[in-house]
């Protein structure tokens, strides 16, 4: 493959998704930091949380829905900026609701803005990187879901701590339309953009893929519904995003509950944890790029990667016989880092195998598939914790719930094995 010295705007463009990407998980992850502030001022059980989880989770389903097909009509620019404004001003509001229901109904729209991240980032990326860079750029803008989770256990308590819980809502809020200023100035898609020199646009589009034509209309969701190519990504979504909002959502009331973290103070233990997914999205993104280089088929370098990360989250299972909070936080480290390794490869999987025409689309139907799933497995989370916090013993719950997320990859990997297995290309597909 031709490689060029010449231009590498497009990393700039990467960057920006990866800032987008982190403040996208600040803001969703600070309600798990509060949740034993919020449990006491509002008098929350583990079901009440799990609800309000559980409508922060279908409501981003639903936004999958609108966002994926409306970024694939009007742009990834403009998509990203209404995105971006919606969950911004949604993350603030927080801090202004004085009610249980109050904060189910800031948590949907928050839902709504946060889901148009990844369908902007994803078809972004596939506008701006030829698919020997794609999974390493979308392990390098996914890594943001880690920087985010790594900095909020730190700068959360410590707003908590100065300030209050409404000021650590509002400042996280803010940070949105800060990201937005440089999304505005710096970002166009590569056949517009002045900074983009001719020798980087060719090897942006080496692969001789069909250009992005704002006036050609975007497959429409029945015919994507029909190919096997998007149960790839419907599967994969649908099965393992559940277990990534488990690892955000109740990983820190696990150590508060089992290791007596204290979640008031910042917690070097989680922000371990959360560091270790930025090593996981950025080395799988890394593997399954490095592969192709090597001359490996892209669908072969990605599923390898996937059956790798599978296994490497198994271990989890054995947390529950972890009874030093260290070693729980090694064996969960690894888990949630080969989660984005599995993460960053999925998504990539999107833009190779489709038109650049659908990748919001598609991307938008398997997030909601994972939407889907993420938002009724809270409710097996919820009656979980509650039946054995009832007894005297949560703990169980929470071991079952591993055992749980140890499975689920081998799994969605076992399904995307036999749905690729004889799968003929998407534009051949569509013309059956």
């Amino acid at each position: 493959m031709k490689q060029t010295t010449t231009g590498s705007y497009r990393w700039t463009i990467c960057a920006l998704l990866f800032f987008a990407t982190t403040i996208n998980y600040i803001d969703r992850q600070i309600l798990g930091l509060l949740k034993p502030t919020l449990e006491t001022e509002f008098n929350w059980t583990e079901t009440d949380y799990a609800n309000i989880v559980m409508i922060f989770a279908g409501c981003y389903a639903f936004g999958y829905v609108i966002f994926g097909n409306f970024i694939d009509r009007i742009g990834s620019k403009l998509g990203y900026a209404v995105s971006i404004i919606i969950w911004s001003v949604a993350a603030i509001l927080h801090a202004f609701v004085t009610s249980t229901f109050g904060f189910g109904a800031v948590r949907a729209l928050l839902g709504l803005g946060e889901s148009g991240n990844f369908p902007a980032a994803v078809k972004a990326t596939a506008e701006w990187f030829p698919k020997q860079e794609r999974a390493l750029a979308t392990g390098i803008f996914n890594s943001g879901t880690s920087i985010g989770a790594v900095a909020a256990p730190i700068l959360v308590p410590w707003l908590l701590g100065a300030y209050g819980w409404q000021e650590a809502f509002l400042i996280t809020g803010a940070l949105g339309f800060i990201w937005l200023v440089f999304w505005w100035l710096f970002y166009e898609i590569p056949s517009r953009h002045k900074k983009v020199s001719a020798d980087e646009f060719e090897f942006i589009h080496q692969d001789n893929e069909h250009l992005a034509n704002p006036a050609e209309k975007p497959i429409k969701w029945r015919k994507l519904l029909q190919l096997p190519q998007s149960w790839v990504f419907i599967i994969g979504k649908f099965l393992t995003d559940p277990v990534w909002w488990f690892f955000l959502f109740w990983l820190p009331s696990y150590f508060a509950n089992t290791f007596a973290l204290d979640l008031k103070k910042p917690s070097l233990h989680l922000a371990i944890v959360y560091t270790a997914t930025t090593f996981g999205s950025i080395g799988g993104g890394y593997l399954s790029s490095y592969l192709i280089k090597k001359g490996w088929a892209p669908l072969r370098a990605r599923k390898t990667t996937l059956l790798v990360v599978a296994f490497a989250v198994m271990p989890i299972i054995l947390a529950q016989f972890a009874t030093d909070i260290w070693v729980a936080v090694g064996i969960i480290s690894v888990a949630t880092a080969a989660h984005q390794a599995w993460s960053a490869n999925i998504f990539t999987i999107v833009s190779d195998i489709f038109p650049k025409r659908a990748v919001s689309s598609v991307v938008g139907i398997g997030g909601m598939a994972g939407s889907i799933g993420s938002t009724l497995f809270p409710l097996v989370v919820g009656s979980l914790l509650d039946f054995y916090k009832a007894s005297g013993n949560i703990n169980a719950g929470y071991n079952i719930l591993f055992i749980i997320c140890g499975l689920a990859y081998l799994v969605a990997w076992l399904i995307i094995h036999f749905l690729t297995t004889r799968m003929k290309p998407v534009e051949e597909s569509l013309k059956d």
